[in-house]
């Protein structure tokens, strides 16, 4: 079977697993009482990506992340609507801490089996990539016309589908080792990946990645929460947005699809760090947008808001890692992405969503449970999203002074 055949679906499942509950999980927690906890669901996705090693077997992985996914849907269907905070939160935690380590794993893969064929990863992985995200679209669409975005049914489709991907990725191409090589246990453990900071390019790109990892999580964890929130003013009730949030939001990832495809041509013309600079606007644009839409006429303004997720995305984060690819050896390319996942999905996710956790218990869930006005609370979203804006500028402007990178374009 071709090379590209089979990359393409296991990049479809991938990302499949992630999309049954990733953009949805918020709407459920919020519904059943733990909706000043919903930013610890997604923290934690960056928290066990640091201590998560980053070299699993991909296989192991997934079964293992299945099988603790559904036991928190099974969970979750049996407690109704009062789950257990700890008990519910520690069969999830267990979950992701499998999968999380599988997103630079299954790049690893796929990069390994490109070169092999002598392929150019540039070129070649995006058109690959970009079924992960139709892949993520598919199964936001599921949960969604299934009825399942406000109930942990969604956790039962992600688990099923981990399973059939543990299955799967055992017929991948092996990565290649290079036998009779002595390594120490620093280098097993793909710590040497550390090293790179050593290179002061690489270390200030690392921590940058981990201010604009601040920003992955937030739309997804609270979006979905704020979109069906607009369900407590009338005029809003009967909206496609409030009845379908789900599918409003899929329209960022449809846009991550063709964003995919941009990526070889702006980084040749354009190079990583004014590619970066766009991803970075694209945030701003994308907090802002929501602050200032609603799901009645001023849907519009959401629609943007799903249509420059793409840039801001994709430019970043599938752009950062061919970066990383080009810019390291054979011997700590496998641990190098799982670095810069840690930098971004780890610390920057988990720092970013515990403090907009904070930002948004108390302009918005706080109020609520005071008793305030739909559009009081409203109100105290739209402040979040300004906030959220806000600081995606200022990272902007600090990585256009400091990241020092001189690109030699490529011609076509």
């Amino acid at each position: 079977m071709n090379i590209k055949f089979r990359l393409t679906l296991l990049n479809f499942l991938e990302f499949a697993v992630w999309g049954a509950y990733l953009t949805s999980m918020g709407t459920y927690l919020a519904g059943v009482g733990l909706g000043s906890h919903i930013g610890w669901f997604y923290s934690v996705q960056g928290i066990v990506s640091i201590f998560m090693p980053a070299l699993m077997v991909l296989s192991l992985c997934h079964a293992l992340a299945g099988i603790f996914m559904i036991a928190a849907s099974i969970y979750g269907y049996k407690a109704g609507g009062a789950p257990e905070f700890g008990f519910l939160f520690s069969l999830y935690t267990l979950s992701v801490a499998f999968f999380m380590p599988t997103i630079a794993l299954s790049y690893s893969v796929a990069y390994s089996a490109l070169e092999k064929e002598g392929l150019d990863t540039v070129k070649a992985f995006p058109p690959i990539r970009v079924w992960g995200t139709v892949g993520f679209i598919v199964t936001m669409w599921i949960v969604d016309l299934c009825g399942l975005q406000s109930n942990a049914g969604q956790w039962m489709v992600s688990g099923c589908l981990s399973l059939v991907m543990s299955a799967y990725s055992l017929t991948m191409p092996r990565m290649p080792i290079k036998k009779g090589e002595h390594k120490s246990l620093f280098e097993a453990l793909g710590l040497n990946a550390f090293r790179l900071f050593l290179k002061p390019r690489i270390a200030v790109f690392f921590a940058f990645a981990m201010l604009l990892g601040f920003c992955l999580q937030i739309s997804n964890g609270y979006a979905n929460p704020f979109i069906t929130s607009f369900g407590s003013i009338p005029e809003y009730q009967s909206t496609f947005g409030v009845q379908h949030a789900n599918i409003l939001i899929s329209l960022s990832q449809v846009s991550e699809t063709l964003c995919i495809l941009l990526i070889p041509y702006f980084l040749s013309r354009f190079g990583i760090k004014k590619v970066v600079l766009i991803a970075l606007m694209g945030w701003v644009l994308r907090f802002a947008f929501f602050g200032l839409g609603n799901p009645g006429n001023g849907v519009w303004l959401f629609l943007l808001s799903m249509i420059v997720y793409g840039v801001a995305f994709d430019f970043f984060n599938i752009s950062g890692s061919l970066f990383i690819n080009q810019e390291t050896d054979d011997s700590i390319r496998s641990s190098a992405q799982g670095l810069f996942m840690m930098m971004t999905n780890g610390l920057g996710a988990f720092i970013g969503t515990l403090v907009a956790q904070a930002v948004i218990n108390n302009y918005v869930f706080t109020p609520q449970a005071a008793g305030a006005s739909g559009a009081e609370v409203i109100a105290g979203w739209q402040t979040c999203w300004y906030i959220f804006a806000a600081y995606a500028l200022v990272v902007a402007i600090l990585f256009a002074v400091m990241f020092r990178y001189k690109h030699e374009r490529v011609e076509n």
